[in-house]
């Protein structure tokens, strides 16, 4: 003799079956809940989204019934969504000038790559760092300049605290610096698509409002004398110039203006002594 729920299955397979499948489905999902154990009953109950599985029934009646996802379950997936959110949302820095060798932050990760579309030029006067109000040094700001690149290295902020100590920090430090850009940064010459997208650049720009410092274009030799004269709280202009020098060599980059600059300020020093 069939069982209840064998005759239901019985009648919803056979061929003059006038119900919808989705109607069918919950029908025998409700007699199921029915015959089962009113605390399980109550336990599968307790979900609101329906998803089709197999129940096998003495080894022999497989029917497909609507399986429940949990609330707890469906809390979980929120919460690791939300850790993969978090993870995803972490702060990226690109330094190209004394950034490359000095942090001066806590970070998880350094990448040497660059950027396209900019050159890397000492057009920026300093009065904080590595000059005066009354005798400015010279730092790197980036240049628009189509077809090429400017190479540094990116640093990865994954913890909250951490990115904003880091903004607060960046924030002094490069305060004459009166553009944030968000850039793609390459780390390969033949890729089409960033290796980070987003990377948060600060630039000087020539805008005189809101860029008072801002000295622009000279010769070389104008520059290296500038250079070679000037000190400044965070030291003499020519030691950020080598050590920029220097930081571009270990990540295999020649940068042909700080090159040819560095060289200038040796020879005028050179004649000089």
């Amino acid at each position: 003799m069939l069982s209840p729920i064998e005759s239901c299955l019985g009648l919803f397979r056979s061929p003059n079956e006038s119900l919808s499948a989705v109607l069918c489905d919950w029908l025998i999902f409700c007699l199921f809940s029915a015959l089962i154990k009113p605390r399980i009953r109550k336990t599968l109950c307790s979900g609101s989204v329906l998803s089709c599985c197999k129940l096998q029934l003495n080894q022999s009646t497989t029917f497909l019934y609507s399986k429940l996802s949990s609330p707890l379950q469906s809390s979980k997936s929120k919460s690791e969504d939300l850790n993969i959110k978090q993870n995803t949302m972490v702060m990226w820095v690109f330094g190209y000038g004394s950034l490359i060798s000095k942090a001066g932050f806590h970070y998880d990760e350094r990448i040497v790559g660059f950027i396209k579309g900019y050159r890397r030029v000492f057009y920026q006067g300093s009065t904080d760092h590595r000059g005066t109000p009354e005798f400015p040094g010279r730092t790197v700001t980036l240049e628009p300049a189509e077809g090429e690149i400017c190479w540094g290295a990116a640093y990865k902020i994954a913890k909250k605290e951490d990115a904003e100590t880091a903004l607060v920090y960046l924030e002094v430090r490069e305060k004459q610096y009166d553009k944030k850009e968000y850039l793609d940064f390459y780390t390969d010459l033949t890729a089409t698509s960033p290796a980070v997208s987003g990377v948060m650049v600060y630039i000087a720009t020539p805008d005189k409002k809101s860029n008072v410092n801002y000295l622009g274009p000279a010769s070389i030799e104008d520059i290296a004398r500038q250079i070679i004269q000037a000190k400044g709280p965070a030291g003499p202009n020519r030691d950020y110039l080598f050590n920029l020098e220097k930081a571009l060599h270990e990540i295999g980059c020649k940068d042909k203006h700080v090159i040819d600059l560095a060289n200038e300020v040796r020879r005028i020093l050179a004649e000089e002594h």
